[in-house]
């Protein structure tokens, strides 16, 4: 990835030669065309005073004005559409890129990367990444090439003095933008990164909606949500204000050089040294030299907000993947799971939160790992995810380190039901199938069923066709986490995860879809079943359950024999028993 915004575009250009090359000739084109204007006028007054056109003889030479007017429309036109066809695609690649990269990365990385910062990454500032490449590349060759022909025609084609007294007050306007672009790239940074504050303040208050209103927090969002809105606007403000300082320096220098030209012209008419034609065709190509005075500060202002978003860009997009896909193995064919003398914590720094866990799952099988909060049964899961790379041990799936298999075939051989399962704003079908879209709605209705489900969805307003919300917000907690699970078992994985995902449904409902498992793993016997639970009557009829403390195993073994050791989980099971009878 390039380093600097300058090398970007011109790795850029180099792709889309083509295009910009056609958008160059174009832009040539109408430059030769305004210069001639200028000339094919000046001549006609020269004729018009000497009295060589009259009449008829008129017609030829308003044609041919007519004819450089619309040709020049035309060509406007046919650049537009190429270059800025080109540029557009700058924008769609970094944004896929900035997309793919992110999903490339560890859960560590965005425990550092805001999600509101990244939002205000691929919008704004791809957008101004993208003006960059398209506006500010039109309007610098173009503002360059009318500039270096006007003058061209101003020295030689008319009178070399007119031209460099016209001259004189442009290092003075020189000097003026070099200031400015300084200014106004500190008010687009700063207007950047105000920006991202206000996504990263919007998307923290909306997430979490439901808590800001139960705890009377609307007012303070409001307030802080409202400060980075200020600041955002006043930095903008600032930009803007600078950007507008080209404007008085352009029209300070032309004015300027009007008056110079007009003084030393007149006096030169008077001497007969030029006539009036010529003063007036220098006069018009005097007029077309505001174009490129304001192409100057609009492309100074475009490069240097590009450059801003670029310094913000470039960092998290040459940021080195988290998660390394080196394997070739896949698809992974039986759920046959080994885990040994594992020790993980969330990264280099951070303690460890397992030590040394040891546990194995065959094809056909459930085993359960029950324990207390904190001893780090979701963390073991994350490890089996990869989210997490372990300190010391190994964690094989199908007889091969993770590592070795291809993350697609990973992503498809586990399906993981979290304990906040997470639903798009789509419909109840869309979330079921979202491994499967092409799932028949007969094979959506059959996991629903397994997950105690379909009678919740057919209460729903449209059924399986009710959007659920962002998060799924008109559903249940209960429905939620069903939901989830419906759409584990529609993904036909040989490894079903479940992390504490019955947690939120009743006893009743909890039977039903355990009964509804048992019967999947009869039905599917190169499937297996790893439920985290703190329910203990889901852990019950697993082949085995492993106990968690403090991250170590501390019991393991059946049901019964748990009981009869008497420990942790005995002590437990009695206290829920009663919990139970009570209620």
């Amino acid at each position: 990835m390039p380093a600097t915004l300058g090398a970007l575009l011109r790795q850029f250009i180099g792709q889309h030669r083509r295009a910009y090359a056609a958008a160059a000739l174009m832009l040539f084109a109408i430059a030769l065309l305004q210069v001639w204007i200028p000339r094919h006028v000046g001549g006609m007054v020269d004729r018009l005073v000497a009295g060589g056109l009259r009449g008829d003889a008129l017609w030829a030479p308003l044609g041919g004005l007519l004819a450089a007017g619309l040709a020049v429309y035309g060509l406007r036109v046919g650049w537009r559409l190429v270059l800025f066809g080109a540029s557009f695609k700058l924008g769609q690649q970094l944004r896929v890129q900035l997309f793919e990269h992110l999903g490339r990365q560890a859960p560590a990385y965005f425990q550092v990367q805001r999600g509101g910062d990244l939002m205000a990454l691929a919008t704004n500032d791809v957008d101004a990444v993208e003006q960059a490449s398209g506006e500010a590349m039109l309007a610098g060759f173009d503002g360059t090439m009318t500039f270096v022909l006007v003058l061209l025609t101003m020295v030689v084609g008319i009178d070399w003095r007119l031209g460099l007294v016209a001259l004189l007050p442009f290092p003075f306007m020189a000097w003026a933008f070099w200031a400015i672009s300084e200014r106004v790239h500190q008010a687009w940074a700063q207007s950047l990164d105000h920006f991202s504050g206000m996504s990263r303040q919007a998307q923290q208050s909306l997430t979490n909606l439901r808590t800001v209103r139960a705890m009377g927090l609307a007012g303070q969002e409001a307030a802080a949500f409202g400060r980075w809105a200020e600041a955002s606007v006043q930095a903008s403000f600032r930009a803007q204000r600078w950007e507008a300082a080209y404007e008085p320096a352009v029209g300070l220098s032309l004015t300027t050089a009007t008056v110079l030209a007009l003084g030393m012209g007149g006096y030169l008419v008077a001497q007969g040294e030029l006539s009036v034609g010529q003063l007036t065709a220098f006069t018009m190509l005097l007029g077309h030299l505001i174009w490129p005075m304001f192409a100057a500060g609009w492309v100074l202002s475009l490069l240097e907000r590009g450059r801003a978003a670029w310094t913000r860009l470039a960092p998290v997009l040459q940021a080195p993947d988290t998660l390394v896909d080196s394997g070739d193995r896949g698809p992974v064919e039986r759920a046959r799971l080994r885990v040994s003398e594992l020790h993980l914590g969330y990264g280099p720094d951070a303690p460890e939160v397992l030590h040394g866990v040891t546990l194995a799952l065959d094809p056909g099988r459930v085993l359960a790992v029950v324990g207390p909060t904190g001893a780090g049964k979701t963390t073991l899961l994350r490890g089996l995810l990869r989210q997490w790379a372990p300190r010391q041990g190994a964690i094989e799936l199908d007889g091969a380190p993770l590592a070795a298999w291809r993350r697609e075939a990973l992503s498809a051989a586990i399906a993981w039901v979290p304990q906040e399962p997470f639903l798009f704003s789509a419909s109840v079908r869309d979330n079921i199938a979202l491994a499967r879209p092409e799932a028949r709605d007969e094979e959506v209705e059959a996991a629903a069923r397994l997950a105690a489900l379909h009678e919740d969805v057919l209460r729903l307003p449209q059924g399986y066709a009710t959007v659920v919300g962002e998060k799924g917000v008109s559903l249940s907690g209960g429905q939620r986490q069903r939901v989830a699970i419906a759409r584990a078992l529609l993904s036909h994985a040989p490894l079903l995860l479940l992390d504490d995902a019955l947690s939120a449904v009743d006893t009743g409902t909890e039977s039903q879809i355990l009964g509804a498992l048992r019967q999947l793993r009869q039905d599917r016997p190169a499937c297996a079943l790893l439920v985290v639970t703190h329910r203990l009557s889901a852990a019950m009829e697993a082949d085995e359950i492993v106990v968690l403390r403090e991250g170590r195993v501390s019991e393991r073994g059946t049901h019964a024999e748990l009981l009869a050791l008497n420990g942790w989980y005995a002590t437990q099971w009695r206290y829920q028993q009663l919990e139970a009878s009570l209620a």
